[in-house]
């Protein structure tokens, strides 16, 4: 995980802590009292998974526009069925690409990113919203970290389609 202000060298272990830490982050941007000052949104926490790692109807729930969803047997079927490459995990080395990549496109588009964790079916960021959408920001990041992974041997699908933003 990278932190805004006293940076840290990013570790790629399991997720779990960073994303509490990165949830309660981004609660501090999300709260009502920076939203009753602001009147406008600052930042966003972006979510996005590995291809086939998540799928819509899992028993643990998943997001769709912004909502979470209980299990759906049926969906989860025929998301399934619908697959037409492997499911992804990412292993250390991939994840550090991956990081390190998103890192630097945002140096180059000059977007600022509070934190990040990277995690083998996963990627957390918290940034400030930026004069690009985050929409295309997020575009970026998937692509320059595909196009990265591509240069390693990475084939097929690498991403899930969409992210989740709050």
């Amino acid at each position: 995980m990278v932190m805004a202000g006293n940076e840290t060298k990013p570790r790629n272990s399991d997720c779990g802590a960073n994303r509490n830490k990165l949830k309660m982050f981004a609660d501090k941007i999300n709260c009502g009292y920076y939203q009753k000052m602001m009147k406008k949104i600052i930042g966003y926490m972006i979510t996005w998974t590995t291809y086939g790692s998540w799928l819509q109807g899992e028993k643990r729930g998943y997001v769709k526009n912004g909502k979470t969803l209980a299990q759906n047997d049926k969906l989860k079927s025929a998301n399934q069925r619908q697959q037409k490459y492997p499911k992804v995990k990412l292993n250390s080395e991939q994840k550090q690409i991956v990081e390190n990549t998103i890192i630097e496109e945002a140096q180059r588009i000059n977007h600022k990113i509070f934190a990040i964790a990277v995690c083998s079916n996963h990627v957390h960021i918290v940034a400030l919203v930026s004069e690009e959408s985050i929409e295309q920001a997020v575009h970026r990041y998937k692509y320059s970290a595909t196009s990265a992974l591509r240069k390693f041997a990475s084939q097929g699908k690498i991403w899930s389609k969409g992210f989740d933003k709050r």
